[in-house]
């Protein structure tokens, strides 16, 4: 499979399973682009198994833990769709296509995604053992930073490395970490109700997972003022925009903004 014919397959892929991040990827210049794109879909085809309804914990812990090892080495394929095979049929196409992924990032920055792809596939495995039974602030940080914080970080590191653009690692966690509470604030009950899960800490409040939010978002800001590059600032405002404007309609008692909020949203974001 060629370079050139194969990005077009994995943006394909990406639109479908992603809409807040497909738009801001395509603002990338190329390597970024091929770089960030193919880092979503691996964090994502791991992401689908923590998510997976069918599949019970023990299960996900073990078949996590197993996928972070993989990543630590040259990828074995048929390693993995052994991993996979008493549930193949379940999963769907970004995971079982994984090999695939790993092979459109460009081999420079393949290094950078693998290593964020390892530690998150331990980390998802570690809160799949524990039920996600999150009792303190500590717990909520330690989950948040698995499964956003770290993307901040990988990122960052890409930013780095392909366009010199330094930034603070402790923010880029509060980006990804602030991106995450307001998921959490959106899909409480239904974490509840559906999973049986909460990541609200023992004792606290919602207005307290306001506040979380609120903190996290505001180090995503100030995260911003390091980036002097137009492609990654755009990059990173139009998912920010988002989680503010979730975060402000939520406040005013809204389940979630509106798809056409959505879409002025990444028309003003493009024309600045």
């Amino acid at each position: 499979m060629t370079e050139k014919k194969f990005p077009k397959d994995a943006m394909r892929v990406l639109k479908e399973t992603s809409r807040t991040f497909y738009i801001p990827i395509t603002f990338l210049e190329k390597d970024l682009k091929h770089s960030v794109a193919s880092a979503y879909l691996i964090l994502r085809a791991i992401d689908e198994i923590e998510d997976h309804e069918e599949i019970n914990n023990d299960s996900k812990h073990q078949m996590l833990m197993e996928i972070s090892e993989l990543f630590k080495a040259p990828f074995d394929n048929e390693k993995y769709m052994q991993i996979l095979s008493p549930l193949k049929d379940q999963l769907p196409e970004v995971t079982i296509r994984l090999n695939e992924w790993i092979e459109a990032c460009p081999e420079k920055t393949r290094k950078i995604v693998m290593d964020a792809s390892s530690e998150m596939a331990y980390g998802m495995a570690k809160w799949a053992k524990a039920n996600w039974d999150v009792q303190t602030k500590e717990d909520l940080d330690d989950y948040t930073y698995y499964v956003a914080g770290l993307v901040g970080v990988m990122l960052s590191q890409l930013w780095d490395f392909c366009a010199n653009v330094k930034t603070d690692r402790e923010l880029a966690i509060g980006y990804g970490r602030g991106l995450q509470a307001v998921n959490i604030l959106r899909n409480e009950q239904e974490d509840l109700e559906e999973r049986g899960v909460s990541f609200v800490p023992d004792g606290w409040s919602r207005d307290d997972l306001f506040v979380y939010a609120e903190d996290n978002l505001a180090k995503a800001d100030a995260y911003m003022k390091d980036i002097n590059k137009k492609t990654i600032l755009l990059f990173c405002r139009l998912p920010l925009a988002l989680a503010h404007k979730s975060l402000k309609a939520m406040k005013n008692g809204r389940e979630k903004i509106s798809r056409a909020e959505v879409e002025e949203t990444v028309e003003e974001i493009q024309q600045d």
